[in-house]
């Protein structure tokens, strides 16, 4: 596989010519432009094709020998098994060609939701949250994550905080370091659910579709737990995108996918938090240079959110 490129994604043009051939047989059409959306902190193609037949598709790339084929296929196995309504795209194919993966999923028409304050895509999304964490995961989605681990499982970052508090830590987590050390190490025995996990859910990873709304996409993290996590991993975006950290924290309380379980919610909010102010210290890793930026911003507002939800 190429060196990842240090200014995002490769392109089209990347993909070995066998790969792009293979696509093109099995789409049935010549692909006439690769367009990629903005967002998102992986380096793998992951562009729209437009067909010369005028349809489009969405397809994600890479390399065998890297670690993101299998993320992709692992994706590929949610979207097979997801209950039917849940809110994401249609499975197409997955083709092989010149030590390549592609996985080919419909195309959503819409731009990614907005999450302000203005804006009812926040209500949408909440309400698509409750209906996919309901109920039990499906028999065939539970045995597709199975044997994937859960990376929100092994978040972490106020142990290594604590141990070590860097000059530049906010009053705020600096004055309950302990107190936020000691709710993470809680996390990991509350992380066990039956329920649909996303595990990565963010604006970027979500599309307004013009006829279906809000659609949740990039399932590669996705997994069983408690149905708190991906109504937590909302909650700091929320922030971000304009809405007060106290009203965020009333949605927490009152929404049924965190109010049922909100010893489990602010353990799991603690150590997102963490990972994120450990790992925006760090270097940007190649191919991901917003990723950085990005975490010190997300690190500031689960902060502001845990504010209130510790004493």
């Amino acid at each position: 596989m190429p060196v990842p490129p240090h200014h995002g994604r490769l392109q089209w043009i990347d993909v070995p010519p066998p790969m792009r051939a293979r696509l093109e047989d099995a789409l049935g059409a010549p692909v006439t432009a690769a367009l990629t959306p903005h967002g998102g902190f992986g380096h793998q193609l992951a562009a729209t094709l437009h067909l010369a037949d005028g349809r489009r598709v969405f397809v994600k790339a890479a390399g065998d020998e890297g670690p993101l084929t299998a993320a992709n296929v692992h994706e590929a196995a949610v979207l097979d098994t997801l209950p039917p309504g849940a809110p994401a795209p249609d499975l197409l194919g997955i083709h092989h060609a010149a030590g390549w993966t592609a996985v080919v999923i419909a195309h959503l028409d819409g731009p990614h939701p907005d999450l302000s304050p203005r804006s009812r895509d926040a209500e949408q999304t909440w309400a698509l949250l409750d209906q996919l964490t309901s109920s039990p995961a499906p028999a065939p989605y539970a045995a597709a994550v199975r044997t994937t681990p859960s990376t929100a499982a092994a978040l972490h970052g106020w142990d290594e905080l604590l141990a070590d508090p860097p000059a530049d830590l906010p009053p705020t987590a600096r004055a309950h370091l302990p107190q936020l050390a000691e709710q993470e190490a809680a996390w990991p025995t509350l992380a066990a659910g039956d329920r649909i996990v996303h595990g990565d859910l963010r604006a970027d990873n979500m599309v307004h579709d013009r006829t279906r709304g809000v659609t949740f996409v990039d399932w590669a993290h996705a997994t069983t737990g408690p149905a708190c996590i991906d109504a937590a991993s909302l909650a700091p975006q929320l922030i971000l995108a304009g809405h007060a950290p106290e009203v965020v924290a009333r949605l927490l309380r009152d929404h049924p996918a965190t109010a049922t379980n909100p010893v489990a919610t602010t353990a799991f909010l603690t150590a997102l938090t963490g990972h994120w102010h450990l790992n925006a210290r760090k270097t940007a890793p190649p191919g991901a240079p917003g990723l950085r930026a990005y975490q010190h911003r997300a690190a500031a507002a689960g902060l502001a959110l845990l504010n209130h939800r510790l004493d």
